[in-house]
């Protein structure tokens, strides 16, 4: 029989259901042919919906969605405006509008749910050996920007459901390193939810906490992995739709570099790097988001020289969804 969907309220007393990945309302499991031939109607269709684009901002002012999109112009989407992008346009609730549906079918929000699905995946996946090989070590999830950190909790879920032996005992902390606490927020009501009884992650002791961070300050980050001794944990660092898609060359081979040193040899770093292509200028014309594009050559480059290498890439149409492994795990920490 299937799970009923959980929920979780939000900051302004709202209740939303809580995204699992694994469950029927929220999984998507478009193929990547699929995802090509609605890439090529995506990019065909650019031109109509640029000589839409002034009555479209004006139809967005009245949609909750829309309203996200547009705070979001020319800088970064909110961590709870993301989050709801994720939900789907089954799961919006009375108060959406038909164009609120409209934007939830869209092919960049289901790219946006794919990414979801696939930092989960990375995620559960570079934790499975690291978690076998050390069944002493407490489980530690650091999420850069991460707003709620939906792909921690579902990492989570994925691994219950799949290596049951793995989590228990083990003491498990979400950190979110966040400029927001909405996001956080909500995303500590959602883990509590999943841990009560007969939910996907009940019995497990699931720490969240939040840590004010903006990746611009990196220097303050190895202060915050020192305080949750991230060198002593098995350790697994995401920032999806975050550091590698909005942050600069600079910014993120700082928060490499301390990630790199703050973290235990077998670390993973997963997250969503925005993808040089024509989607993504077509997409960027339309909403305005300023992510910063780049080449995956060019994103190995980076992260190599802050010591990372690449150990796993999924390509999609607007990202490429990547995790990390440390290239000199025998030399990590200062001495």
């Amino acid at each position: 029989m299937e799970s009923e969907v959980l929920h979780a309220a939000t900051d302004d007393g709202e209740t939303l259901p809580v995204i699992d990945v694994t469950h029927p309302a929220f999984a998507v499991s478009t193929s990547d042919g699929e995802l090509a031939v609605l890439s090529d109607e995506f990019v065909q269709g650019a031109k109509q919906r640029q000589e839409m684009l002034p009555a479209l901002r004006d139809a967005l002012k009245g949609s909750f969605l829309g309203r996200g999109l547009l705070a979001a112009s020319g800088g970064v989407l909110s961590g709870m405006s993301t989050y709801l992008l994720k939900l789907g346009p089954n799961n919006l609730g009375a108060r959406a509008q038909p164009i609120d549906r409209s934007i939830a079918e869209s092919f960049p929000v289901l790219t946006a749910r794919i990414r979801l699905q696939d930092m989960a995946q990375l995620l559960a996946e570079g934790l499975k050996l690291c978690l076998a090989s050390r069944p002493e070590r407490p489980l530690l999830f650091v999420n850069i920007g991460g707003g709620p950190a939906a792909d921690s909790w579902n990492a989570l879920i994925s691994l219950r459901n799949e290596h049951f032996d793995l989590l228990e005992g083990r003491k498990a902390v979400i950190a979110v390193l966040d400029v927001d606490e909405p996001g956080p927020a909500f995303g500590a009501r959602a883990i509590s939810a999943l841990c009560s009884s007969g939910a996907p992650l009940c019995g497990l002791a699931i720490d969240s906490q939040y840590i004010r961070y903006d990746w611009a300050h990196a220097h303050r980050l190895g202060e915050a992995l020192d305080n949750l001794e991230a060198g002593h944990a098995t350790c697994a660092i995401s920032s999806e739709g975050g550091l590698f898609e909005y942050g600069s060359d600079a910014e993120i081979l700082a928060n490499l570099e301390a990630l790199r040193f703050g973290t235990s040899p077998d670390a993973r770093v997963v997250g969503s790097v925005t993808r040089d292509g024509e989607p993504v200028r077509c997409s960027q014309t339309a909403n305005g988001v300023a992510s910063r594009p780049r080449t995956i050559e060019a994103f190995r480059r980076l992260a190599e020289q802050a010591g990372w290498g690449l150990e796993r890439v999924i390509e999609r149409p607007f990202s490429y969804h990547v995790r990390l492994v440390s290239c000199h795990s025998d030399s990590r920490h200062k001495s």
